[in-house]
């Protein structure tokens, strides 16, 4: 059975200490674990232990300020448009797409999850995107070829994430990097669940539910990936190296704030200068309630649908 880690500061640790996630609470892991690259190499036997010895000291889930259990600094590498209704959305068609879009995404975006997402003042397309983040455990130098048998030697965990999104910084910008990288724009948690073999191989089972204000958005399973995480962990390593603890995030699925004009708009818009097509496109899409704005709360969740495998939800208010 998988561990469900959780990463948390107290009086006892200003620095942040690391628990495993039992049915009566959270269970403080003895040692000092900095980061997650740490934890995962020298903790992981020590919470085992734990999590097999009988019960006491546990504290509340609820009563624990919780941190990200993924640290940075680390590589966070995203992946855009993998989800076959998210393309649909957005006016793609997914049987037609031969490129895994990949990008990078600050880690000092990384934050709580129960921290606020900050809304930058210029910024008024807010919008979110549930993601299945896989933690990496093992480093890799060079090509490597991935397969779904051998993908647990490579992905240490799982988490919730929320690849929160400029969209009027990163389109009229062209600016990826940018529009998804401001501080508080990652949130992550609450658990890293370090799965067994049998438990990772069912990543495609994984429920992705995210709700603003309790209104259901999106809600989709990790089968709808059009880039499987062996497929992109094999295309990853032919680019660059990968360490313990970096995070990469799988796409997340249709249901965003975002929508495109329809084909016939789009064709007669095309005529008009650059300048003027992004005017009326973020005009169009100001119009639409579903971006984030001060107040609303996002929660988000995935977990297996008998809850075999659960990740835990994370809830943040957008300020």
């Amino acid at each position: 059975m998988g561990l469900s880690l959780v990463h948390f500061r107290d009086a006892d640790d200003a620095e942040g200490a690391w628990g495993v996630l039992a049915p009566d609470g959270v269970r403080r892991l003895p040692g000092s674990y900095p980061t997650t690259a740490r934890l995962l190499a020298k903790g992981l036997d020590a919470a085992r232990a734990l999590a097999r010895t009988p019960g006491g000291g546990a504290r509340p889930l609820a009563e624990l300020e919780l941190l990200a259990p993924v640290t940075h600094p680390c590589r966070v590498i995203a992946q855009g448009m993998n989800y076959r209704s998210h393309l649909e959305e957005i006016g793609l068609d997914p049987d037609a797409k031969r490129f895994n879009v990949l990008f990078r995404k600050s880690s000092a975006a990384i934050t709580g999850p129960r921290d606020a997402i900050v809304r930058p003042p210029h910024v008024r397309l807010l919008d979110y995107e549930v993601e299945l983040g896989l933690v990496i455990g093992t480093a890799t130098r060079g090509p490597t070829v991935v397969e779904d048998a051998t993908l647990p030697r490579f992905v240490a965990g799982l988490v919730v994430a929320n690849d929160v999104s400029a969209r009027d910084v990163q389109l009229p910008q062209t600016q990826f990097y940018k529009g998804k990288s401001y501080r508080t724009f990652c949130p992550a948690g609450p658990v890293l669940f370090v799965p067994e073999p049998a438990e990772l191989a069912r990543w495609r089972e994984l429920r992705l539910t995210l709700r603003v204000n309790g209104e259901v958005r999106q809600d989709a399973s990790a089968g709808d990936m059009v880039f499987d995480p062996a497929a992109t962990l094999t295309e990853l390593t032919q680019i660059e190296d990968l360490d313990p603890g970096d995070l990469i995030l799988t796409g997340t699925p249709g249901g965003v704030a975002l929508r495109s004009p329809p084909a016939l708009v789009q064709r007669l818009v095309s005529l008009l200068p650059e300048a003027r097509r992004w005017e009326l496109f973020l005009r169009a899409q100001a119009r639409r309630r579903a971006y984030l704005q001060p107040g609303d709360r996002v929660t988000a969740t995935i977990r297996t649908p008998d809850g075999a495998i659960d990740l835990g939800g994370q809830e943040n208010l957008v300020r």
